[in-house]
């Protein structure tokens, strides 16, 4: 059988069920679609490849889903370094009000994209801003963006809309938008419970359901925000949505990271997700989220890295060392194992997407995302087993190939759909064209 792509020859971790490794193995790819795993030799028997990557000596796995970032921030790296989160938020809303447009989305995005590929990164989940603009960045490049009508009620909101124009806007947006397909679904982002009222956000999640999107909010990020939406609404973030009847497996919550007991017996009975942003949630003093407590009760539990301002980075990989590590400090070595970590950024973190079944292992039937890790740098090597590999000694810059949907968008450490050196240039002029007192250092 003729089909597109073939990686053979690499071992392939495909991050099933089973955790199954096939030495010397091979993928075999059509239409966007995986059509076979198994030994090189045997899939090699069967099908006939437009085109090849040999993967000898390199590591083949799914490719890294980023449960939470904004991607666009990348505009602002390294301008809110060192502040609690109340202090970061009350800089970068007022930049993201003076500096915010398309133009400028599409071009930070594009950034961020050839970053994430690079990092072997084949899948975000972004809340932000003029999102038909980040959107329209992937989709020239072929890239796996997740994103939709976000909700903020706040003064000077960048798109000029209120509350209510929003709420048109956004079930325009979901009409024109269509029912799940492939490796996408609708999205509404509730930005959180401190920006929106109970009020609102009933609304904004029944818009969402009516067109069976998945919900995404910011919640318990810290203390203070807890203290805050408790002193305005009486309950605590989880309190409250559950007792809205928001919760649910719709529904994905970004930190998580200041919860009670009761709350993650919430999340596991309502089926809520939650994107755990370690690295993010280190340098703003948030604190640590309590995952090996949310994932003991059941709770799917996805990785992210945040913006580019709160993690100056979208770099999956270093966040699942970070999340196999941050956790033993408690004193347990085995709180987060390493395989645990490698699934929330694979498999997990596509059932908390609600598309488990067709991204984040590599079988038959999902979606053709993969990376090849090239493991003959020293650092690698020996390489015993590719879970610790993968968790405690790779880096981001270790991968050489990204595949989205069939499609190969690094070769060898190259980028063959996006003009890496451009985006990096445009990025650089706008800085320069803004204001000089639209993004201080301090």
């Amino acid at each position: 059988m003729s089909i597109d792509l073939l990686v053979h020859g690499g071992d392939v971790l495909t991050v099933d069920e089973d955790g199954t490794v096939v030495r010397g193995g091979a993928v075999a790819v059509h239409d966007g679609e995986i059509l076979a795993v198994g030994t090189a030799e045997g899939v090699r028997a069967r099908f006939s490849a437009a085109e090849e990557i040999d993967a000898e000596g390199c590591l083949v796995l799914p490719g890294l889903i980023n449960t939470h970032t904004h991607l666009a921030m990348t505009l602002l790296r390294g301008r809110a370094d060192d502040v609690t989160l109340q202090g970061f938020l009350e800089r970068v809303l007022r930049w993201e009000a003076e500096l915010l447009e398309p133009k400028n989305v599409a071009a930070a995005v594009r950034l961020a994209i050839a970053e994430s590929v690079r990092a072997g990164v084949t899948s975000a989940l972004d809340m932000y801003w003029f999102h038909e603009a980040a959107e329209e960045a992937a989709r020239g490049v072929g890239w796996r963006l997740l994103t939709g009508p976000t909700f903020m009620d706040v003064p000077k909101p960048p798109d000029g809309r209120d509350f209510g124009a929003r709420l048109d806007w956004a079930r325009r947006d979901l009409e024109a938008r269509g029912a799940a397909r492939g490796g996408y679904r609708p999205v509404v982002f509730a930005h959180s419970a401190y920006t929106l009222s109970p009020g609102q956000l009933t609304e904004v999640f029944a818009l969402a359901r009516e067109f069976g999107a998945l919900v995404h909010l910011h919640a318990a990020e810290n203390a203070t925000e807890v203290a805050t939406v408790e002193v305005r609404h009486g309950r605590r973030p989880v309190e409250l949505l559950d007792s809205l009847g928001l919760l649910g497996p719709d529904v994905l919550l970004a930190h998580a990271v200041d919860l009670t007991g009761p709350e993650i017996a919430a999340l596991a009975r309502t089926g809520t997700a939650v994107a755990h942003c370690p690295v993010s949630n280190l340098k703003l003093g948030c604190g640590i989220a309590p995952v090996p407590r949310l994932l003991g009760a059941g709770v799917t539990v996805g990785l992210g890295t945040d913006g580019a301002v709160s993690s100056n980075s979208l770099d999956v990989l270093g966040a699942v060392r970070q999340a196999a590590l941050v956790h033993k400090a408690g004193g347990d070595p085995t709180a987060v194992g390493a395989e645990q970590a490698v699934r929330m950024a694979t498999a997990e973190g596509a059932r908390a997407l609600g598309l488990g079944d067709r991204l984040g292992s590599l079988e038959a039937g999902k979606r053709a995302d993969l990376i090849v890790l090239d493991l003959n740098a020293p650092h690698l090597r020996p390489a015993h087993d590719p879970w610790s590999t993968l968790a405690y000694a790779a880096h981001s810059a270790d991968v050489r190939d990204t595949v989205v949907d069939g499609r190969v968008l690094m070769r060898d450490r190259v980028l063959t759909t996006l003009d890496e050196r451009a985006a990096v240039a445009d990025l650089e002029v706008l800085v320069r064209s803004l204001p000089s007192d639209a993004v201080p250092c301090s």
